[in-house]
């Protein structure tokens, strides 16, 4: 069959748009950089694959960072349940656990891979591997085809990019759609890594690598803005911060790190007021154990000389002895551990890419640009990112069954 579409990269969002395009009776070409498909899919989930997230829409859009509202479109056309029905009808037993998070019964992101592989395998789809797209062609504002590394030209009217962003380049996500649509003329918004560790140079932060802290709450705050996460985990490396509670706080921090340091602060103790902290102290029968030893009561053992450094303590001396500035001071920093972020881990580094092609220049009923007729995208190449949870994955796939019946329908 003579192809009617190209697209660009087969990740989630490009082999969606491929199957939907190719249910209309289009041809379609997909191509990807990578020797198969949907190399970046099998690390989703920890490798468990968490396809999307059952929480309603309005609740969803929630969870993205910034321009939520350019999903809702797509989120008609295609949403969570439509998302586990397609995957059902294959074969693919899914699950729901906990935050209402989506995963296959096997927990194994390579099943939902084999799935999206075994979909493609259709008359109307041409799957090229091991290929790079460097030109989209492009007479009077509108597409006329793509060139290919190996110099061979497709005439097409249509063209849906998907290559992702420029996050764990070893995926194939090497900013190469980036590269193409600035050749277009179209706004590339500023990249910045996502779901992403952060950094501190404070020497305490970094002496207690390997350390994690559950049942704790991060705050982080730089003159009148401030974001705090829920209770959950964090963990401590030989660079700063990471673990669940700040790589979803991260693409926010992020934001603000252009003029100056981020200020963090840990509450270990988020279940107890100041008051009921200080009345474990004043509790204490054993008024001759040590402070240290009544530290490791409440904290882990590595956090407790943390404590004595920083409330300037004397590790020998007895409950009974210390002052009642001294023990607010230790109070004080079991409700506020605090310390300075001064950056993110690089681009390579990030789960999702942050930023991506302007809003302001693609249809959101469509997905198809406003610059360049025939033009589509779909997936994180578009500039929207959200919290870990399926959120990102979801997008991708919606966008993708947009632009795919979109590009079809003409």
């Amino acid at each position: 069959m003579k192809p009617s579409i190209v697209v660009i990269g087969a990740g989630p969002a490009g082999v969606m748009a491929s199957i939907k395009a190719a249910h209309s009776g289009k041809g379609v070409v997909l191509i990807e950089q990578n020797s198969f498909i949907g190399k970046k899919l099998l690390l989703t989930g920890k490798g468990r694959g968490n396809i999307t997230n059952m929480a309603g829409q309005e609740s969803f859009l929630n969870y993205f960072n910034k321009n939520a509202l350019f999903l809702r479109d797509a989120f008609r056309k295609f949403f969570n349940k439509e998302l586990c029905d397609f995957f059902t009808s294959r074969g693919l037993r899914l699950k729901t656990e906990r935050q209402n998070r989506v995963f296959p019964e096997s927990d194994m992101a390579a099943d939902v891979v084999k799935v999206l592989e075994k979909s493609l395998d259709n008359k109307n789809i041409e799957l090229i591997l091991n290929t790079k797209v460097t030109d989209i062609l492009v007479e009077n504002s509108t597409v006329t085809g793509v060139v290919l590394d190996s110099h061979r030209k497709i005439i097409v009217k249509k063209v849906i990019l998907a290559t992702g962003g420029v996050s764990f380049p070893r995926t194939g996500s090497t900013g190469d759609g980036f590269r193409l649509v600035k050749k277009l003329s179209h706004k590339v918004t500023q990249l910045r890594p996502g779901l992403v560790a952060l950094v501190s140079k404070d020497k305490w932060v970094r002496s207690l690598q390997g350390l994690t802290l559950k049942n704790v709450k991060v705050i982080f705050s730089q003159k009148n803005k401030r974001v705090e996460s829920c209770v959950g985990e964090l963990l401590f490396t030989h660079f700063g911060i990471s673990g669940p509670l700040v790589l979803d706080l991260s693409n926010r921090v992020n934001s603000w790190l252009d003029t100056q340091g981020v200020s963090a602060t840990i509450d270990l103790k988020p279940g107890l007021r100041k008051e009921q902290l200080e009345s474990k102290f004043l509790r204490e029968t054993n008024g001759k154990k040590e402070i240290k030893s009544f530290l490791r009561l409440l904290l882990p053992l590595r956090l407790v000389d943390v404590f004595i450094y920083r409330c300037n303590l004397d590790p020998h001396k007895k409950i009974s002895q210390i002052t009642k500035k001294e023990r607010q001071a230790i109070v004080n920093l079991l409700k506020a551990l605090d310390f300075k972020i001064v950056s993110t881990l690089g681009l390579d580094k990030g789960m999702v890419t942050c930023g991506g092609v302007s809003l302001k220049e693609i249809d959101p009923r469509t997905m198809q640009s406003k610059l360049i007729n025939g033009l589509y995208f779909a997936g994180e190449i578009i500039d929207v990112d959200a919290v870990s949870g399926g959120y990102n994955l979801q997008a991708a796939f919606s966008t993708g069954f947009l632009a795919g019946e979109s590009a079809s329908s003409g």
